[in-house]
């Protein structure tokens, strides 16, 4: 970043401002557009309700008593397999969700308490 960057300094020699070029400044306001994890094209409703999302009612009954028959080992290969998808669903939900949360706080719109 050599030359992308300009110092304005004072007559005491004092760094006052800076001059940057389009290219780092626009990084700098917009850091977002480089960033992978950021969901883009979803509002800030969309985003807020993403990353409060959860299972519904049934699938969240369905997957608790594929666990516990799980646990003791009761379940057939078939619901094994269910079991299986269920969990690499609630995984990438899980994904979605943090990025939803890290996209709200990039933009500077998610309260952390």
């Amino acid at each position: 970043m050599p030359e992308s960057v300009q110092y304005v300094t004072n007559q005491l020699g004092e760094r006052v401002g800076v001059l940057l070029d389009l290219e780092t400044y626009h990084q700098l306001v917009n850091p977002s557009l480089e960033d992978d994890e950021v969901l883009i094209g979803l509002s800030l409703g969309e985003l807020q309700a993403l990353a409060e999302s959860a299972l519904s009612p049934n699938t969240q009954v369905k997957l608790n008593d594929l666990l516990a028959r799980n646990a003791n080992n009761l379940l057939s290969e078939e619901e094994i397999a269910t079991l299986d998808n269920l969990l690499i669903q609630i995984d990438q939900l899980n994904i979605l969700k943090t990025r939803a949360r890290y996209t709200l706080s990039v933009k500077g719109m998610l309260k952390v308490a």
